[in-house]
């Protein structure tokens, strides 16, 4: 049976833009703990769209200098942009457009005075026996992106935009796939077979044969198209929306993180765990809560139930904090 997951690099236009509106947010919870943000982020070429909401008391005149910061903490520096030259993002070109506006009263009303969730949606967790506690193929994927990328970071040759593909059939590797930037050929194999300890039957490098424009110059990047890759692939169903553009109070990244996080608890010595929660916007109980196990093919269900206050839940999982680059550079799974 064939399984296939892909993993993208930070440095992939859509995490470009996830890892921007990441470090905005940390800043602003730097300046206001208690912030409420949501703000998408959108880059093509050298021009980076902002538009969402903030309600806090908080600075914006610094969102250049951010926006630098985080290229810069990607890779895409001053330095990498004398190698690259007009194939990747040159950041003395950056130019910002701002559309952020305030949060709406109402949902602040349900957040800030019923200190209920800032948005309905469902919300999935998921956990299995292996390396990661996750499925073999996205722990490959993931596991070769991470090198390549590292890589790259230390490479005159090598560009930031990489994506990894992992098709397993009977557990063993069939194919890899990676797409890297390159100014000129290098042959990655050897590499490859010892990142992942296995010998693929096939290795496919750049498929078209040439990628030399990356980035934002190759691709529009907008945040939260990357989820298959940022939650489990194909092994259960996404959960909420992007995890990476909102505060806690949203329930998109919290509520994930705590459904992964009772995954791992539930998983014992069964050999798949599948939390489902759901939350409603103004309301702290959760309206609804499944852990599903799986062991040798038999299922089992039980309801699970928890009212704890969105805001104790934000402090008990530390995303009070500015962190949320960091879980964004990490991943969901924190792979």
């Amino acid at each position: 049976m064939q399984k296939t997951a892909e993993a993208v690099s930070l440095g992939h236009p859509d995490k470009i833009s996830d890892y921007i509106s990441s470090y905005i947010l940390d800043r602003m919870i730097e300046q206001d703990s208690t912030v409420k943000y949501a703000v998408e982020v959108m880059i093509k070429d050298n021009n980076v769209v902002l538009g969402g909401e903030i309600k806090g008391n908080v600075s914006l005149k610094k969102i250049k200098e951010y926006i630098l910061s985080a290229l810069a903490e990607i890779g895409y520096s001053e330095d990498y942009a004398k190698i690259w030259g007009n194939f990747a993002i040159e950041p003395s070109k950056i130019n910002v457009i701002n559309m952020i506006g305030q949060q709406s009263a109402d949902i602040n009303q349900g957040v800030e005075q019923q200190d209920g969730w800032g948005d309905q949606g469902v919300f999935v967790g998921y956990a299995c026996k292996g390396e990661g506690l996750v499925n073999r193929e996205l722990f490959l994927a993931r596991k070769l992106n991470n090198a390549l990328y590292e890589k790259a970071r230390q490479s005159d040759n090598l560009g930031l935009d990489i994506k990894t593909q992992i098709t397993l059939n009977d557990e063993k590797i069939e194919t890899a796939i990676v797409a890297i930037p390159m100014l000129k050929d290098e042959d990655l194999t050897d590499f490859i077979i010892e990142t992942l300890g296995e010998t693929p039957k096939n290795i496919i490098i750049n498929g078209t044969g040439r990628y030399t424009y990356h980035a934002s110059i190759a691709d529009c990047g907008i945040t939260g198209r990357k989820l298959a890759c940022d939650f489990y692939s194909t092994a259960c169903p996404i959960g909420g929306g992007s995890p990476w553009t909102k505060d806690g109070s949203k329930a998109d990244l919290t509520l994930n993180v705590y459904a992964r996080q009772l995954a791992i608890e539930n998983l014992q010595d069964n050999d798949e765990c599948f939390v489902y929660l759901s939350s409603c916007i103004g309301k702290s109980e959760l309206p609804s809560g499944l852990i599903k196990t799986i062991k040798n093919g038999k299922e089992e269900n039980k309801t699970f139930w928890c009212n704890q206050k969105p805001n104790d839940l934000v402090k008990f999982l530390g995303l009070d904090k500015p962190i949320y680059a960091k879980l964004c550079r990490n991943g969901l799974i924190g792979l």
